[in-house]
């Protein structure tokens, strides 16, 4: 009982500590590299008790620290615990029972409480029992690259799951990077960031060259995915900051893309576009727009437990003016492909409801790409047809 104990005591020091400056996962890593005493079986099991006390803490109310963890505990497991059956054996005799009987046991609310904010389509308790869930880790095969991946995965005795003729699942601990190669074998991408491309990947004849602009380019995966899927890309790139785009050129490099034009640009400001693109030379700019990241939270639970819910509609008006600045930049039939990966009717049907009654554009689609019904990330996707 005592090492249990220690496990627990230890686990609500760091979270005392963690004040979410930094993701938990760095946070974890520099409090254990202080205190060498812990050995890897003992990390493993620390850090799940501090990932477990963020997915449930703001569903439960009355409990203190210590409960909340072995909460955590009792919630994002269907086997027995060891640390239950030493802490708490009455919460541990309920590890095999449905959910509901699990939630009513301890009276928990919903976990994410912002579920009055959501897109239409997501099924809000879907979505609040994801919260409990570690996604799974998706990867991309690059052209050309499958037969080779999965005779190195075998090899490995590498379990995955073939999701689709390029994409592959596989448990979020997976050590995929010590048998294939990043960037040339793979990108780490989540199955629905891989969708959002599905929305252009017919619109444009196979022959012709397309100029594509990703305006908010960040570590360039869409752009990446641009290239794969479009072939004939002419391919522009931008973020606000220099190192973000210094990061991109390493991983373009790796990556086997040497064809493009990169440059620093802060889009909120239209000036940023119009002096630069007077001449709307882009069939399409794809805008995966700065958002709050609430879809992945389930990956980050702490983000949840730090998020000012004021910071919605920031972004929600800095993603209307990125998105009607670059309209500019579209030529007359060309497209803006609006991506989030944010599950806030804010940050998505509003945004586009603002360009379509602002800006010469008509809807082509748009849909919510629901993370709970796999595991996966939930993102938002729009494309909008310009002239």
């Amino acid at each position: 009982m005592a090492y249990y104990h220690s496990h627990l005591q230890t686990a609500v020091k760091i979270i005392e500590a963690y004040k979410g400056e930094l993701p938990l996962s760095t946070f974890l890593k520099n409090f254990f590299s202080k205190d060498k005493k812990y050995g890897s079986k003992d990390r493993r099991s620390i850090a799940a008790l501090c990932y477990g006390y963020y997915r449930v803490c703001k569903g439960l109310s009355g409990y203190d620290t210590h409960q909340k963890i072995l909460a955590g505990v009792l919630l994002t497991t269907d086997k027995i615990s060891p640390i239950l059956e030493a802490l708490h054996p009455g919460w541990n005799a309920l590890i095999g029972q449905p959910f509901r009987d699990k939630i009513e046991a301890i009276k928990a609310t919903r976990f994410f409480p912002f579920s009055s904010d959501l897109s239409d389509d997501i099924d809000k308790d879907a979505f609040d029992r994801s919260f409990l869930i570690q996604p799974r880790l998706f990867i991309r095969i690059r052209p050309n690259r499958l037969r080779h991946v999965e005779k190195k995965l075998q090899a490995a005795n590498l379990l995955y799951e073939t999701i689709t003729e390029n994409c592959l699942a596989f448990e979020n601990s997976t050590r995929i990077e010590e048998v294939l190669e990043l960037s040339v074998d793979y990108v780490v991408q989540d199955f629905n960031s891989q969708q959002t491309i599905g929305l252009v990947s017919n619109i444009f004849p196979t022959t012709a060259t397309i100029n594509v602009w990703d305006c908010c380019a960040a570590s360039g995966g869409k752009s990446i995915m641009a290239v794969d899927v479009l072939k004939n890309v002419q391919l522009t790139v931008s973020d606000v900051r220099d190192t973000i785009l210094a990061n991109l050129h390493k991983r373009f490099k790796a990556a086997g893309i040497k064809n493009f034009h990169s440059f620093e640009a802060d889009l909120a400001h239209s000036t940023s576009v119009t002096n630069r693109f007077a001449g709307k030379p882009f069939d399409l700019v794809i805008c995966d727009a700065p958002c709050t990241g609430s879809g992945i939270w389930s990956r980050t639970p702490e983000q949840l437990a730090f998020f000012n819910p004021a910071q919605i509609d920031q972004y929600s008006q800095l993603q209307k003016k990125i998105a009607g600045n670059v309209i500019s930049a579209i030529k007359k039939g060309g497209y803006l492909l609006y991506i989030t990966c944010s599950v806030f009717k804010k940050e998505n049907e509003e945004v586009v409801q603002f360009l379509l009654q602002n800006y010469p554009v008509t809807l082509v689609k748009m849909e919510v790409l629901k993370g709970y019904e796999m595991r996966a990330d939930s993102m938002f996707s729009a494309l909008l047809r310009v002239g």
